[in-house]
Parts: structure tokens; sequence; C-alpha cells
């Protein structure tokens, strides 16, 4: 008899590469526990986000709905009171439903407001945090600049690093993301240079392996009762640097040479040549840069790793790996100099492709095996849903994703999608006043099947990549007239897209189905010439002796 599942362990990490694992076929970064899971699970490799960027990645995964369904369309825009998220769906099966860091979620606080939400209470919390409970949120961006801080929240990690010896109102930066410069002073992890550095942290202090022992303290008290628990961690995200030994565990010698060309900056597409123009894009386009930041993003890297070994010796030791999926992800990639960008705010391979690895418990038929299928980040929610016993179609109204329990179960006659969507929204950023772009207009789409991605810009030519011909992406066809017809067919696609219905979020399928015809039931008889149209016992409330 299968096994049944039972609890869900949900590991995000921040910005890591698809291609920086063993497993996806880096030549000397080994991740021997990750593809461990792999090796007991399937590994997916056509696994796309729906915004290359933090926050709305984030929120698309935990609604498992499209960024222009949920509206939270950049960091810091926040997800609106009323979006039913991934612990909104959970915990009416009685999973709690749990987080153990990064969520980059910011509260509708009016919405909140308007609706007389308290903060504090139970509903408030959950709805500030995505459906989760915070066991211990940590989005790892404590930050302070002349304005102040990035994140007003004092996070407990700040009070475990205080008890440890490490004094201050800033911790993480002056110790967990900062070294020890020339004359005793800080050398700050802003400042790539110091990249190779060792943090001033001691290594079990430092955020991965402090963030999975919160995991492990809620999973041994939670005890019988099912979860979900989302074990997100804040690195590799930058700023790169990494406690000893991981600082120095990889060289220049270990760098992989940039995906670029000299042809992409001629004549380029007018965003693309923006982002490329961005300060970010400018310092990891030089090779010093590249040397002495990525050998450091691959120890952060081998830390989370060695961690998923410390995690999943504690799962067989508590045999959870019997009645326990579970999903290691990212939420998005990092150009770290290819097609001469830097950060993750466009559409090729490194930013929006992302690993995916399932372990699902019953699924003896798919051990160890590769599925190529177009997945994408919105497919986790219904996923989850599925694999703990419920009907995701149930919620086909609200979630835009498919279960991939249907993938895990090896069903071969399903059939999948045949394109993948991502959005992104720069509005915010200088590059929308460089291209004289309003706000509304400021949006970039991309839809990929598995050959052809097409990139649509609004107010400007589309892009286009033959990921068949040109897997690198090195090639821009938006403009090749031979390649008119394939432009077409997709961005066809994309209006197709974008005519879905994604709003009718209170009534399903089912409730619609079954509210055909009801209104003559209730009186209300539209239409009618004389009595005899219609069924005599509409007519119960309406005829009799007039007195």
């Amino acid at each position: 008899m299968p096994a049944r599942i039972k609890n869900i362990l949900f590991i995000m990490c921040d910005q890591l590469r698809w291609d920086y694992l063993s497993c996806y076929g880096h030549p000397t970064l080994k991740t021997p526990h990750i593809d461990g899971l792999a090796a007991r699970g399937t590994r997916f490799t056509r696994a796309y986000v729906q915004s290359p960027i933090c926050g709305p990645s984030r929120m698309s995964f935990y609604t498992g709905r499209y960024m222009q369904s949920h509206g939270s369309n950049w960091n810091g825009i926040p997800l609106r009171v009323g979006e039913l998220t991934m612990g909104d769906y959970l915990r009416p099966l009685g999973v709690q439903t749990v987080l153990v860091g990064k969520t980059h979620m910011v509260a509708d606080r009016e919405g909140m407001q308007r609706l007389g939400v308290d903060p504090k209470s139970i509903i408030g919390v959950r709805v500030s945090e995505c459906g989760f409970d915070p066991f211990d949120r940590d989005d790892g961006l404590h930050a302070r600049g002349p304005d102040g801080g990035y994140d007003a929240e004092q996070p407990r990690y700040k009070e475990y690093l205080n008890s440890k010896g490490y004094p201050g109102d800033n911790p993480w930066h002056d110790y967990a993301n900062a070294a020890v410069g020339e004359g005793n002073g800080l050398a700050s992890g802003w400042a790539m240079h110091n990249a190779r550095k060792p943090a001033r942290v001691r290594e079990e202090d430092s955020e991965t392996p402090y963030m999975t022992r919160r995991a492990m303290e809620f999973i041994d008290q939670a005890q019988d009762t099912p979860w979900c628990v989302h074990l997100s961690y804040i690195k590799p995200h930058w700023p790169y640097i990494a406690p000893a030994p991981y600082n120095d565990m990889y060289t220049a010698d270990d760098v992989i040479d940039p995906v670029r060309a000299e042809s992409e900056r001629a004549d380029p597409h007018p965003v693309f040549r923006e982002f490329m123009a961005a300060r970010v894009s400018h310092s990891f386009s030089r090779d010093e840069v590249r040397r002495e930041v990525i050998p450091v993003y691959m120890g952060l890297i081998k830390q989370i790793d060695d961690q998923m070994g410390v995690l999943f010796g504690f799962l067989e030791q508590r045999g959870l790996f019997d009645n326990t999926m579970i999903v290691f992800t990212s939420d998005h990639g990092d150009y770290l100099g290819d097609h001469w960008l830097g950060e993750k705010e466009f559409f090729h391979e490194p930013s929006v492709k992302i690993p995916l690895i399932i372990y699902d418990p019953a699924a003896d038929a798919t051990r160890g095996s590769v599925c190529d299928e177009l997945v994408e980040a919105i497919d986790l929610a219904p996923t989850f849903l599925d694999a703990l016993g419920a009907d995701p179609e149930q919620q086909s109204h609200r979630l835009e994703g498919r279960s991939l329990m249907p993938l895990l179960r090896n069903d071969a006659a399903l059939a999948w999608r045949n394109y993948t969507i991502s959005e992104y929204d720069y509005s915010v950023q200088p590059i929308a006043e460089a291209l004289g772009v309003a706000p509304r207009d400021a949006r970039l789409f991309m839809i990929a099947d598995k050959r052809w991605k097409l990139i649509h810009a609004i107010g400007f030519r589309p892009m286009l990549f033959d990921l068949l011909n040109d897997p690198d992406e090195l090639n821009d066809l938006g403009a090749d007239p031979a390649y008119a017809g394939e432009r077409q067919r997709l961005e066809a696609a994309l209006a197709r897209w974008g005519l879905r219905l994604s709003q009718r979020q209170t009534r399903s399928d089912q409730q619609i189905r079954a509210m055909r015809g009801k209104a003559e039931r209730r009186g209300i008889l539209i239409g009618v010439w004389d009595e005899t149209d219609v069924a005599p016992e509409l007519w119960s409330g309406y005829l009799g002796d007039a007195k």
C-alpha cells in the first residue's frame, strides 16, 4: 500500500540559480545532499517562476496565481487583503502551515484597517504573513541607510545573535554580513570586493544553520499534528559574504565562463539595453568582480547543501521520510554576469528558470526520474492540496496552477501545458523614466514553450529566442522578418492567456453550474408572455384568488 503523505517540507532558497547544483550539471560545485533528494524524487528541468524578482515571485508561489492576478507586482507592493494563500488552503485540512525564514511579503495595512482587522490578532497575523503562522520570520534584509531601515521588523535572529555575544542594534550586518577590514574596521558585505573575506559570525551562528535548527525545533514540537513547514533560506542572496570555511572553499578557477556575446550589445532591444546599463550589470560584466563574488556565491550554496544533510538526517531519524513530501526550489536565479547583466530582473534562463526537486514518499515509479514538462511556480499550491487528499479542482476558480501529482505518479495519459508565463513590472525602476514609459505601461511578459521564448514589452518590439538552436539565448530574433510567424503565434497565445478568467474568485465552476436556471425557481420570471410559458409550479407564489 502506498505511503500516505501527512506532512510537507517546502524548502526555498533565495536567488539560487538552477544550474548551480551538481545534479543540474555544475562541473565543480558538488551538492551531494540535494543530489540525494533528486535521486529519491523527481527533478524538473523546465520549472519557471511567474516573476523574476523576490516579492512577486513568492506571492505567486503562495497564492497559486499569476502576478497579474494577485497584483503584488514588485517588492514592497502589498498582497491585498482577501487574497487566499497557501495557509488558507491547507489549514482547513487540519495542517499547521508554518513559516521559518523569508516571504518578502508586505501586508496590506490599509486594507486591514478598512476592514477592522487587528494586525496582532490571529487573523491579522495570518493575513500579514501569506497565510503562514510565523514560527520565525526573517527576510534577511536588515539594512540601514539615511532614510532608515529596509525592514522595520526586528527578527528573532537579532535576539539570537545578541544572546550569542554579537552586540549592537544590527548584528545582521555587523557580524553575519560583514568581515574585519583594514585597521580593524568593518568590511561591509555590501561592497563586493570584500566578498572573499570571512564574515565575523561563527558558521554555526550564521543565517543558514540558524534557520535549519529553527525548522527542526518546530517539527519536533509539532509531534503528531500534520504540518507544512516553509523553510525559506535567505542565501545565497546578496550580500555575497560567507562565514569560514565557506568563504574560501572555491576559487576563481571554479568560476564558469560567462554566457554572453558582444553581439548582444550591438543595437540591443531598448529595455534590455537599459538593464545592461544598470550599476549591478556593469559590475558583473567585469571579470574581476565575477572572480571575487562567484566563489562565495558557490560557498553559500555549499553551506545550504551541508545543512540539507543535517536536515535530512534529522528527518530520517524520526521516520519522517515515510510520510513527508519534500520540495526543494528557489524563488528565482541570478545572472552573475551572463548576458552582461547582474541581479535577476529579466527573462533569460539563468534568472527565470529555477531548480525544482520533489520527493514524494509514494512515488516509487518515478524515483530518481527527470521531468522536462513545462512547470510553473504556481503549480505547488494545487500540488500540496492534491498530495494531502483534497481536490484542487474545487479551487480552480482561484488557483491558476496545476497539480504536479500526475507527473510525480507517472500518469502517461496526461496532457500537459504548452507554454509557461512570467511577468515583470519595472515601473518603480529608473529605467522606466529613461525609456519614457508611463508606470502603467512599464510591464514585460515572457511566454515560452519548449523551443521558443518571446518577451513582450509594451510599446516596443518583442524579443524572440530559439532555445533549440540557441540554448544560450545570444541571438535575439525579435526583429528578424524570417521569424514573424513564430512571433505572431506566441503573441496570439499570450493574448489568449490575457483573456483568461482570473478574478471570479468567490464562486467555483461547480457552484456556477448549480446556479444555472435557478432564478426562475426563486420567483424571477423574465420574458414570460402568459402563464403557459413556464411550468405551473413556478406560479405557486403568484396565482390565486384576487381579493
